[in-house]
């Protein structure tokens, strides 16, 4: 079977199993306006073409640091939202040494609505997972198809929807696809530096993400993630001397310490945690913090004279977050005889910490979903949501939801697999909160 037929197939099939949607309730005929069920009927019409839209930006390799595939999806979608009248800017990602970003603005009279992606996927040009492949009529896997070409392809199907039902020439909406959000670039402010001015005077955000990829939850917080390096010194010499006034206990042992402390002090703490993801030790240690890896080298009759750890720290709030590092700060501080310890914290991701607008704005899209006939939609643990480019504009705008793209499972592997029934489910939901955001 052709994959054109493929595709074919699945739309059709979409249209009879949306009402077999997992929490779907059969819709009351009074719950939709003239308007919305337009909307809905469009995205089922137009569900064939979404998909093939879909395979073709899949079988693009656009891994972060694949800048000209990257540039080639990022050009698909510009010329899909220029023939939307939207006026598209692709704004270069030099300064922060990664591909760039594309930035699409329509202006009208209603309240302005920010809706954000991503372009590039974790999967870079040497990976052998690089092409979408049937599994059956409902379901595709491929690189990046729910993280997150697929909730581009969502976002991009309710914007189509609300412009043919004439509803999207009054709308103001800014859409912001990142090219890196796998891999940040460097200074981290200047590669957000797009997205948080596209946030300015927004009433509203919602981002594309698949989240954890049930179609019943979205995202109203997410936790932020902080690198952290510790690095540790201490006297060397020959092992029979360790634990002594001269040369006291040595670098890995003062290491191992310090990590132990930080389980002892902080964990079990609701919504932090902390990992130490490497750590070498030895007479001489060599680490490379851009790949991560580094070597250790020493030998089992010399006391060690260095440590290096590095690790991440995520919690939901930054109060959460100054509490935690003063925390880690005072158990380096305590060092043992003849060592010498130092932390340093790499700021990352920040977090969405829970408000009442982003519950505001989750209660008007369930009741979206509910009077579609696809049931309720509520708020996933926040620690079950990773950092992603939604949280640097939580500072920005009053009302944030995410994880509204298309749904599916094993995202971040060579098993990413989307449902394809929940794209037109998606669209939907997504098309009719922006109508009635756009005219509250």
């Amino acid at each position: 079977m052709t994959m054109h037929r493929f595709l074919r197939i699945a739309s059709a099939l979409c249209v009879i199993l949306i009402g077999a949607h997992a929490g779907a309730v059969q819709q009351t005929p009074a719950s939709l306006g003239a308007d919305e069920k337009a909307i809905a009927a469009f995205i089922d019409s137009s569900n064939a073409s979404a998909l093939e839209l879909l395979a073709r930006v899949v079988n693009i390799n656009s891994g972060t640091q694949n800048f000209d595939g990257v540039r080639q999806v990022g050009a698909i979608f510009r010329a899909e939202f220029d023939a939307l009248g939207f006026k598209t800017e692709w704004i270069d990602g030099a300064a922060w040494n990664r591909a760039g970003h594309l930035v699409a603005t329509h202006p009208g009279a209603s309240q302005k609505i920010l809706l954000i992606g991503h372009l590039d996927t974790v999967f870079e040009k040497d990976s052998p997972f690089q092409r979408i492949e049937r599994l059956d009529a409902d379901h595709a896997r491929g690189p990046g198809i729910i993280d997150m070409k697929g909730g581009d392809v969502v976002l991009l199907q309710a914007l189509k929807a609300l412009k043919a039902v004439g509803q999207l020439d009054r709308m103001n909406v800014t859409v912001v696809l990142t090219g890196d959000e796998e891999s940040a670039g460097r200074p981290l402010a200047t590669a957000r530096a797009a997205l948080v001015a596209a946030a300015k005077g927004a009433a509203v955000a919602i981002g594309f993400e698949d989240g954890d990829g049930d179609p019943a939850h979205a995202v109203v917080a997410r936790r932020g993630s902080t690198s952290w390096r510790l690095d540790v010194t201490g006297s060397t010499g020959h092992s029979s001397q360790i634990f002594g006034p001269d040369l006291g206990a040595g670098a890995i042992f003062e290491a191992a310490r310090i990590v132990n402390a930080f389980r002892e002090k902080m964990a079990g703490e609701p919504h932090l945690t902390f990992n130490p993801g490497v750590f070498l030790g030895g007479t001489a240690v060599d680490f490379n913090a851009v790949d991560s890896r580094g070597t250790g080298a020493g030998k089992t009759n010399v006391i060690p004279g260095h440590a290096t750890v590095a690790g991440d720290l995520r919690a939901l709030t930054i109060p959460q977050f100054e509490k935690a590092k003063a925390a880690m700060r005072a158990i380096v501080a305590e060092s043992l005889p003849r060592t010498k310890a130092e932390i340093s914290f790499d700021d990352g991701y920040p977090p969405l910490a829970p408000t009442a607008g982003n519950e505001r704005l989750l209660v008007m899209y369930d009741r979206a979903s509910r009077d579609l006939g696809f049931g309720a939609v509520t708020a996933v643990s926040p620690d079950k949501a990773g950092a992603a480019d939604v949280s640097f504009v939580a500072g920005e705008v009053p009302m944030i939801i995410d994880a509204v793209g298309l749904k599916g499972t094993d995202d971040h592997s060579p098993s990413e697999t989307a449902d394809l029934r929940t794209l037109p489910v998606q669209a939907k939901r997504a098309a009719i909160l922006m109508l009635r955001l756009g005219k509250s």
